[in-house]
C-alpha cells in the first residue's frame, strides 16, 4: 500500500491519478476535506481507503505506519505562501513531517515529500540543489522557511539517504482551482479572459525589465507528477531533488499562450505594483536541473505551449462547457 498525504489537493491528486495511470490502486489517501470541494479531486481516482489527517497523526504516533505500507508521497502541508500563522506552519509543515519520516525510517519505507523553491528566498544564492547548498538559503517566507527547516532537519537526521525532497518550482496544472490566490497564472489568466476579455498583469517598476518580463520556471503538473513517482524506485537516490524544467519562460509568455490556446489574441491591461511587493518580489526563478538528470529522473520537458494547450482545452474549457450544459 502506498500512503499519499495531500492526496486531495491539487499536487497530491494528480499523484493518485498517476499512480492509477502505472496501474497501482491500493492507495491511502490522508487529507482533511472539510467544507471545501475538494473532494471532487477524488471523485475519478482509484483508492482503498482516507483517513484525516488528524486521526492519521494520532494513530501514527500511537502504532506507526499502518502494516503493510510500501511507500509514502508526503505532498499534504500548507502551501500558502501567503500564510501568516507561524505556529500553524511549524506544527502542519515540520513537526507534523518529521513523525512521518521517523516513522519511515523506523520501518525502512521510502519517503518522498514536497519541498519548495520558496526556500530559495531572493535567488541571490543560487538554485543550486546540491546539500551544501542549504546553508546560505534565506527565505523570504514562513512558508519557505518551514519547508527549509525541515529539509535542514532530514539533512542532520541523516534521513536522505533513503528519502527523496523535491523542490517544486512554479507548478500549473488540473485540480488547482480550489487553492484561492495561490492558483497560477495559467488559471487566472483563463478565468479573467472569460471575464473579462483581457489579463491584468505587473507593469514592471524596474528599467531592466519590460512589462511581464518576469520569468519563472513554469512546471505543468502532469510532468512534476511523473518524477515524483519514479521516485519511488530504489535506483533514484536519497537526496534533495529541484523539480522544474531548467527553462524559465516570463509571465506574458504564460498569458500570450493562454490567449493562443483559447485561440484568442492578447489583451494585457498592465496595473502597477502594489509599494509592499515591490521589495520582495522575484524577477527570476530557474530550476538547475543537472542534479536530477543524473539519476535518471524524466526531467520535464513539455514545453510550455503545449502544456498551457493540453490544460485549457483538455480541463478547463471542457469543465466550463460540461457546467453550461448542466445550467
Amino acid at each position: 500500500m502506498i500512503i499519499v498525504t495531500g492526496g486531495a489537493g491539487f499536487i497530491g491528486s494528480a499523484v493518485v491519478w498517476e499512480l492509477n495511470r502505472r496501474g497501482l490502486d491500493d492507495i491511502l489517501i490522508v487529507d482533511r476535506l472539510g467544507t471545501t470541494e475538494k473532494w471532487h479531486n477524488l471523485a475519478n481516482l482509484r483508492y482503498s481507503e482516507y483517513h484525516h489527517k488528524d486521526q492519521f497523526l494520532r494513530d501514527l504516533r500511537a502504532d506507526g505506519l499502518p502494516a503493510g505500507v510500501t511507500a509514502v508521497i508526503h505532498m499534504g502541508a500548507c502551501s500558502s505562501t501567503t500564510e501568516r500563522d507561524a505556529d500553524y506552519l511549524m506544527f502542519n509543515n515540520v513537526h507534523y513531517s518529521r513523525d512521518l519520516a521517523r516513522a519511515c525510517a523506523k520501518t525502512g519505507v521510502r519517503l518522498v515529500y514536497a519541498s519548495s523553491a520558496a526556500t530559495y528566498g531572493d535567488g541571490s544564492q543560487g538554485y543550486s540543489d546540491d546539500l551544501q547548498s542549504l546553508d546560505r538559503l534565506r527565505p523570504l517566507s514562513i512558508y519557505g522557511y518551514s519547508k527549509h527547516l525541515f529539509d535542514l532537519w532530514m539533512r542532520r537526521e541523516g534521513l536522505l539517504d533513503y528519502a527523496v525532497g523535491f523542490k517544486f518550482f512554479n507548478v500549473f496544472g488540473v485540480n488547482e482551482y480550489h487553492k484561492g490566490e495561490m492558483r497560477s497564472m495559467a488559471l487566472k489568466a483563463w478565468e479573467q479572459i472569460h471575464e473579462h476579455h483581457h489579463v491584468k498583469l505587473f507593469a514592471s517598476h524596474r528599467p531592466d525589465h519590460a512589462d511581464g518580463g518576469e520569468t519563472r520556471d513554469f512546471l505543468y503538473v502532469k510532468d512534476a507528477v511523473r518524477c515524483v513517482v519514479e521516485a519511488l524506485e530504489p535506483a533514484i537516490p536519497g537526496g534533495i531533488y529541484n523539480l522544474g524544467t531548467g527553462r524559465p519562460r516570463s509571465f506574458r509568455d504564460m498569458v500570450h499562450a493562454v490567449f493562443a490556446a483559447l485561440g484568442r489574441e492578447p489583451d494585457i491591461d498592465w496595473v502597477a505594483m502594489p509599494m509592499e511587493l515591490r521589495d520582495q518580489y522575484q524577477y527570476y526563478t530557474c530550476a538547475e536541473m543537472d542534479k536530477a538528470r543524473a539519476v535518471g529522473l524524466s526531467v520535464p520537458a513539455t514545453p510550455l505551449e503545449e502544456a498551457v494547450a493540453d490544460y485549457v482545452n483538455g480541463y478547463l474549457e471542457r469543465t466550463r462547457a460540461h457546467l453550461g450544459s448542466e445550467g
